[in-house]
C-alpha cells in the first residue's frame, strides 16, 4: 500500500515538472509577440523553443508508457503551439511540376566569398552561383578585392556572373565595411537603403521589372548577435558541459549580448515591416540574413504580411548557419500573399561560408 502511494506521489511530482516545462514551451512559442523594446530578455525565449519541445516530447513518450492519461498534458501543449512547430519544422514534399513562368531566387550570406577563397584558381562560391541557374541572386557579407590575384577579386565576379547584366553593390552601416549585393537577369529600376542606425548592417530596397510587373525586393543583413570568437567558444563550452560557475557567468554574458542585439534588430524588423506595408507594388519579396531564429520577434514581425517560403514549401529544420554549434535557420525568403513558392531549399552542398544558401522558385498564384 505504501509503495502504491509513493508511486502516485512520484507520478504527480513528474506531472508537476511536465506542467512547468509545458508552460515554458508555450512561453517560448509565443515570445515573438513580446516587444523586445519593452521586455528584451523575455523576447529571447524563442531560442529555447526546440529545447522545451524535445523535453515535452520526452514527457509524452514517458506518459504513454507509464500513465497514458497524463499524456494529454504535452498533447495539449503541442496543439496550442502547432503553428510554431510547423514554422520551426515544416514537412512539405517537393515537386517537379514548377510553373514555367516561375523565377528562381537565391539568397546567400557568402562570408566575403569564404574570405575570398580560391581553390586551383577558382572560387567555390562563385562556381556555385554560376551553376545555380538562379534568376535573381541576393548576397550578404559581400566583400572582394579589386586587385587581388591569390584571392577572389571583383573582376572575377564580373566575369563569372556576366549572365546577370543588372547588378548593384551597396555599402552598409556607418562604417561601410559590410556590403550587400544583387545580381539579376531582370532590370533594376531603383535602389535605396532603409535608414538603419547600425555600424555595419542594413537593408536595401530594389524595384525590379519582371515581365509586365514591378516587384519590390528587400535584401537584408540584420543586426548580428555581437558574439566574438571568444564568446562563441564560451557557448560551445557551455554545450559541452562547462563547470557550474562557468555556465552561470557564460550564460549571463551571452544573454546580455543577445538582449542588446535583439533590441537593435527589433527596430530594424519594424522598419522592414513598415516598408512592406507601404510598398506601392503588389508583388513583394523579402530575403536575406535575419540573424534570428524562426521563433523570434524579428521573423514574426517581418512575416506578418507575407508567406515564409521555407514554411510553405521547405522541409526539415533548414539550418542555415553552420558554425560554433549555433544550429538555427536564420536565412529567409518571404513573399507576398499573391505569390506562391516551390521547393524552398537550404542547400548544404556548399560549405565555404558560415551560412548555407537558401533558394526557391516563385510564381504568381
Amino acid at each position: 500500500m505504501r509503495m502504491k502511494h509513493l508511486g502516485r506521489f512520484v507520478a504527480y511530482l513528474i506531472l508537476a515538472a511536465n506542467t512547468l516545462f509545458a508552460g515554458l514551451l508555450l512561453l517560448a512559442a509565443y515570445s515573438p509577440y513580446i516587444d523586445p523594446l519593452v521586455y528584451p530578455k523575455l523576447s529571447c525565449l524563442g531560442l529555447t523553443f526546440p529545447i522545451f519541445l524535445v523535453i515535452n516530447l520526452c514527457f509524452l513518450v514517458f506518459w504513454i508508457i507509464v500513465r497514458y492519461r497524463f499524456a494529454l498534458l504535452p498533447i495539449i501543449a503541442f496543439a496550442l503551439c502547432y503553428s510554431q512547430i510547423h514554422t520551426y519544422l515544416p514537412i512539405n514534399t517537393h515537386t517537379k511540376l514548377v510553373p514555367e513562368n516561375s523565377i528562381k531566387l537565391l539568397s546567400f550570406n557568402t562570408m566575403a566569398f569564404g574570405y575570398m577563397e580560391k581553390k586551383n584558381g577558382k572560387s567555390p562560391i562563385l562556381t556555385y552561383l554560376q551553376e545555380s541557374q538562379a534568376d535573381i541572386i541576393c548576397l550578404q557579407e559581400y566583400a572582394t578585392s579589386e586587385t587581388a590575384k591569390v584571392h577572389l577579386n571583383q573582376g572575377d565576379i564580373r566575369k563569372g556572373l556576366k549572365e546577370y547584366p543588372y547588378n548593384n553593390i551597396q555599402k552598409l552601416g556607418r562604417y561601410g565595411g559590410n556590403k550587400i549585393a544583387i545580381y539579376s537577369k531582370f532590370p533594376i529600376l531603383s535602389v535605396r537603403q532603409l535608414d538603419f542606425k547600425s555600424d555595419s548592417n542594413g537593408s536595401v530596397v530594389y524595384e525590379l521589372k519582371i515581365g509586365a510587373d514591378t516587384v519590390t525586393l528587400i535584401n537584408n543583413h540584420l543586426e548580428t548577435n555581437k558574439l566574438s570568437l571568444n564568446d562563441r567558444a564560451t557557448y560551445e563550452d557551455m554545450l559541452d558541459g562547462a563547470k557550474a560557475g562557468e555556465l552561470k557567468s557564460g550564460g549571463r554574458m551571452l544573454l546580455r549580448k543577445l538582449k542588446e542585439a535583439t533590441i537593435i534588430r527589433a527596430k530594424q524588423a519594424n522598419a522592414v515591416a513598415e516598408e512592406v506595408a507601404v510598398s506601392p507594388h503588389r508583388d513583394i519579396i523579402v530575403c536575406g540574413d535575419f540573424n534570428d531564429t524562426p521563433i523570434s520577434y524579428t521573423r514574426y514581425t517581418i512575416a506578418k504580411q507575407l508567406d515564409d517560403a521555407f514554411v510553405e514549401s521547405g522541409r526539415g529544420l533548414g539550418i542555415s548557419f553552420n558554425r560554433n554549434k549555433f544550429y538555427f535557420r536564420i536565412d529567409n525568403i518571404l513573399v507576398s500573399k499573391n505569390l506562391k513558392t516551390y521547393n524552398c531549399t537550404v542547400d548544404r552542398s556548399i560549405k565555404s561560408s558560415d551560412h548555407y544558401p537558401i533558394w526557391c522558385y516563385i510564381s504568381k498564384r
